[in-house]
């Protein structure tokens, strides 16, 4: 049976479709985990252990060496996605109620909702995507985008904006394991390899156990504005993406909109911010299967959108060489004749 292939066939696939199995099971057996208890309890409920090595692994993997073009370009887009998932937490927090809206179409619509699907891109369908319409450094720019795996940029957007107020030793418990992990993979290659064949291994087993927190019930009323917020995460940040890319990265917009999705990882901030600020647990679930349908909606129209975008800047440059060669023909005609 070719499992893996048909689940590969699905946007984020290996994130989503087990977290849709453990929604599924805690819909329909909400004490499953309970019941069976030892390690498929451990399984069920055991979303930020698994995150933790997940974020290790994650950290070991990135190799420090990097050439200056990759630096600039990884740079420029992630701190633009940052820097606008700043400004929307700063707009939202004069509308939303801390635990989100409660009734009406915008039901579920939290501040951490928004924040969660804007502030990490989608590493890996950016780099898929930048090596068949970009060049090799543009492509390498995912290095820099691991560093927003993970709940950290979500916390510094929320305690600067003042939403939320971390202790210290939140933000150092928050990234440490990802330290760790990219201290020893770059002291030894060895453990680099080692390391880093496990952070693909362990998508499924957060997916599931993130799931596990999900009601199904909830998916289902957030499923339109799920699809608009995946939408509204294209167009919010991929425009000031595009332009970052033009005038600061040196390419031609490509990149940018094609770093303009929502990170499968991004599913689990939600539930654990909360987990640290209790008072995000009312808004945590709904946020959750906000952005797990953020992250299908940015995954199949992003690569979609980068193409037609990547056609229309080539042929643009294309008949701009071509208008430049005819204007440079005709000054050798008239540089001829004058010499006659």
């Amino acid at each position: 049976m070719n499992i893996k292939k048909t689940i590969d066939k699905i946007p984020g696939g290996m994130m989503l479709v087990p977290l849709f199995i453990g929604a599924l099971v805690h819909t329909f057996a909400p004490d499953s985990g309970e019941y069976f208890g030892s390690f498929t309890k451990g399984l069920m409920t055991g979303t930020v252990p698994i995150l933790a090595v997940w974020f290790f692994c994650m950290g070991a993997s990135i190799d420090v060496r990097a050439t200056g073009t990759v630096l600039r370009k990884s740079g420029t887009l992630v701190l633009t996605k940052i820097a606008v998932a700043w400004v929307v937490a700063m707009i939202a927090a004069q509308f939303l109620p801390a635990g989100g809206v409660q009734t009406g179409f915008f039901a579920g619509l939290s501040v951490l909702a928004l924040i969660a699907a804007m502030d990490m891109t989608n590493g890996g369908l950016y780099a898929s995507i930048m090596q068949q319409y970009g060049s090799k450094e543009e492509a390498g720019a995912f290095v820099l985008m691991s560093l927003e795996s993970g709940p950290l940029v979500t916390m510094l957007i929320l305690g600067s904006t003042g939403l939320a107020v971390f202790e210290p030793h939140a933000f150092v418990g928050a990234v440490l394991p990802f330290l760790v992990g990219f201290l020893l993979g770059n002291l030894d290659h060895d453990l680099r390899s080692y390391f880093g064949k496990a952070t693909q291994t362990l998508i499924p087993f957060f997916g599931f156990a993130l799931g596990c927190t999900i009601d199904l019930g909830v998916i289902a009323q957030t499923g339109m504005l799920g699809i608009l917020l995946g939408i509204a995460v294209i167009i919010i940040t991929g425009i000031p993406l595009i332009l970052a890319d033009r005038f600061i990265g040196g390419g031609n917009g490509t990149a940018g909109l094609a770093a303009s999705s929502t990170a499968g990882a991004a599913v689990a901030n939600p539930v654990i911010v909360a987990s640290m600020k209790p008072e995000f647990l009312p808004a945590a679930q709904s946020a959750t299967a906000l952005v797990a349908a953020s992250v299908i909606v940015t995954s199949i129209l992003v690569p979609i959108l980068t193409a037609y975008w990547s056609k229309h800047m080539n042929k643009k440059r294309q008949s701009t060489e071509s208008v430049s060669a005819a204007d440079e023909r005709e000054m050798k005609l008239r540089s001829a004749k004058g010499n006659i």
